[in-house]
């Protein structure tokens, strides 16, 4: 039932945009394997073969560590609602630091120059391989809404308070590798 791809189809780019939540999975040799899940109004496909969300402030950085350490990276979106289907994209991601040229450049393309306070860096993947597979095991949910706890926490935070705890968390993360974060 899985079918690989070398790219994205225009049935893979609408699947994608009736999403709500994918999942990163990361690691580096001899690291533990991190997976996060991730609200989809922070991504954005900007090729056949290339995607970036906008990265905000979370409680660790894993997967900017494992980037900058390894740089596999694996994208999961699995329907929870209409038919099922889960799709899966393989590829090398990197990290866009905050303020730098090509973070600049995708803010203005992708999201209209706004950055949502907490913002912390873009992460890109480049990837050879759409793999497909059936979904059949997925359980039904309802999308009811986004939660509003980050845009609250970041603005309770405001701009010093949230580059503080950048610093605080600015160490090693669960297997030892720098995080890198984006406002250092």
């Amino acid at each position: 039932m899985a079918k690989n791809f070398p790219s994205l189809t225009q049935h893979h780019r609408e699947f994608i945009a009736r999403q709500h939540m994918f999942f990163t999975a990361s690691a580096a040799a001899g690291t533990r394997i991190n997976i996060s899940p991730r609200s989809t109004d922070m991504l954005r496909v900007i090729g056949d073969n290339s995607v970036v969300y906008l990265d905000r402030t979370g409680s660790g950085n894993e997967t900017a560590a494992h980037l900058r350490a390894d740089g596999r990276l694996t994208i999961m979106f699995c329907a929870v609602e209409g038919p099922p289907l889960i799709l899966r994209l393989y590829g090398r991601g990197k990290v866009l630091k905050r303020g730098g040229a090509e973070y600049a450049r995708l803010l203005e393309a992708e999201y209209g120059e706004t950055e949502p306070l907490g913002a912390r860096q873009m992460i890109q993947l480049d990837f050879d391989l759409v793999r497909t597979s059936c979904g059949y095991g997925v359980p039904l949910f309802d999308y009811r809404e986004e939660r509003e706890t980050m845009d609250k926490w970041a603005l309770a935070k405001g701009v010093e308070g949230i580059v503080a705890y950048w610093r605080a968390e600015n160490r090693p993360r669960i297997d030892g590798l720098p995080p890198g974060m984006g406002a250092e």
